[in-house]
């Protein structure tokens, strides 16, 4: 076949596939190479990169976006975990037993490195055998240790009276399970939510974000 330059070629019509091979000039030697090939391994640089189809791929774990350019005095600047899901919020008290409750929940995440959001809801229609105050175990990630981490509640058919502020928290004393806490208007002091508030026609709703070692 004789030679043609480029513009004479006749124009490809499907994207390249990876399996195609060039011509290129190695050690003095003319070998052949698959488009493949060209940029396995190796660093690329480029003043912008554009993914019109598809995603672009963390291929091993650990590795991220690197931000390690931009101004900064933390101890990491890399970008490395991003992930959302459902998580099932599972009742539970500090006495008695779960009996015959009965109740249904839904439970969402969103990670973004170290933070954690969760959100959901409770709906009871029987509270079984519980005690004590209410907590909810199953968070999709364990909370660090430290202070509590605070975050919004919302309640529906509940006996609470004299409540300024309420709120849902995780951490300190628990770092697996998401609580309920009541500020008292008349004292100022703080309470849990307990089962002896509740109705098996309750529904708890919450909110909160938290960090993770």
């Amino acid at each position: 076949m004789a030679d043609k330059k480029i513009s004479a070629l006749t124009s490809a019509t499907t994207p390249l596939a990876g399996t195609e091979v060039l011509p290129i000039v190695q050690s003095g030697a003319t070998v052949k190479v698959a488009v493949s090939d060209l940029t396995a391994g190796r660093a690329i640089s480029a003043t912008a990169v554009t993914a019109s189809t598809g995603n672009f791929i963390v291929g091993t774990s650990g590795q991220g976006v690197d931000f390690s350019a931009t101004p900064g005095t933390g101890t990491s600047e890399l970008f490395a975990d991003y992930e959302e899901g459902t998580w099932t919020p599972v009742v539970y008290g500090d006495g008695g037993s779960a009996g015959t409750v009965a109740y249904t929940t839904v439970g969402k995440y969103t990670k973004v490195g170290r933070l954690v959001s969760i959100d959901g809801y409770v709906s009871f229609t029987n509270l079984g055998s519980w005690t004590g105050r209410i907590g909810l175990s199953g968070v999709p990630f364990t909370c660090s240790s430290g202070e509590p981490y605070m975050g919004s509640f919302g309640a529906g058919n509940v006996n609470i009276i004299g409540a300024a502020n309420i709120a849902s928290w995780i951490g300190g004393i628990s770092t697996t399970g998401v609580n309920f806490a009541i500020t008292l208007a008349a004292s100022g002091g703080m309470d849990s939510i307990r089962f002896t508030q509740l109705t098996s026609s309750s529904v708890l709703y919450f909110t909160l974000t938290y960090s993770i070692s």
